[in-house]
């Protein structure tokens, strides 16, 4: 967690929430230091009256700046980029600047929340056990698949040119996600296995993986 001379922030987060993940990233980028408040989903902490006072949905991340408080990771990375304008996550460029927030849409409104636990148990219980990685797996492909064809003509290094933006920092968890959780077959999607890749080389990046959180298991590590 880097230094700054900002206040401290609180980040309400949980080790494997690739929504946590976004803004543990975005925080890694502009150097600001924060507190690392652990949130156990399994155990249905995000449920206690004092999460909820934060976000009422119980949901992670939600991030303490002083008096504000911001639940969502898309909102929390808008905050962010506003008042901690170093780093900047959204190129000046209009044309740049949408396709990034198109891109990181796929993600936290189209994939994302369809595998998210209170789905996943829904479908368990409703549908049967046997279902639950099939329909995680088909809406992965298919918001992949619209990756690759969005950023086909525009990604450099990263997914919207040669510098790291918003973009990146939705679709590096959700490949994680897809590798490790999911059994996704990444060959069929060349563009986003070398963005992976190149994540693969920023300190930012991996500072923020689950595996290196306060809260991850010890077997997290090696899985």
């Amino acid at each position: 967690m880097a230094e700054s001379g900002e206040s401290k922030l609180k980040l309400y987060s949980y080790w494997r929430s690739s929504c946590s993940q976004r803004v543990r990233i975005a925080l890694n980028l502009k150097g600001l230091d924060y507190e690392y408040i652990p949130v156990n989903l399994l155990k249905g902490e995000q449920k206690n009256p004092d999460f909820l006072k934060l976000n009422p949905l119980g949901y992670v991340p939600a991030l303490v700046d002083g008096e504000i408080v911001i639940a969502d990771s898309f909102a929390i990375l808008m905050y962010l980029e506003e008042k901690y304008p170093q780093h900047p996550l959204l190129p000046s460029d209009l044309q740049k600047k949408a396709l990034n927030h198109q891109a990181s849409n796929v993600v936290c409104s189209n994939i994302q929340p369809l595998q998210n636990i209170a789905v996943l148990n829904y479908i368990k219980e409703k549908v049967g056990p046997d279902e639950v990685i099939p329909w995680v797996q088909s809406h992965i492909n298919k918001g992949f698949a619209a990756l690759e064809k969005l950023l086909k003509d525009c990604a450099g290094k990263y997914a919207t040119g040669d510098e790291v933006s918003m973009a990146d920092l939705f679709i590096e968890p959700q490949i994680l996600g897809a590798i490790k959780r999911f059994n996704i077959d990444m060959t069929q999607f060349p563009l986003l296995s070398r963005l992976h890749e190149a994540y693969s080389e920023l300190p930012a990046f991996q500072n923020a993986m689950p595996e290196n959180q306060p809260d991850a298991p010890p077997s997290s590590v090696t899985s």
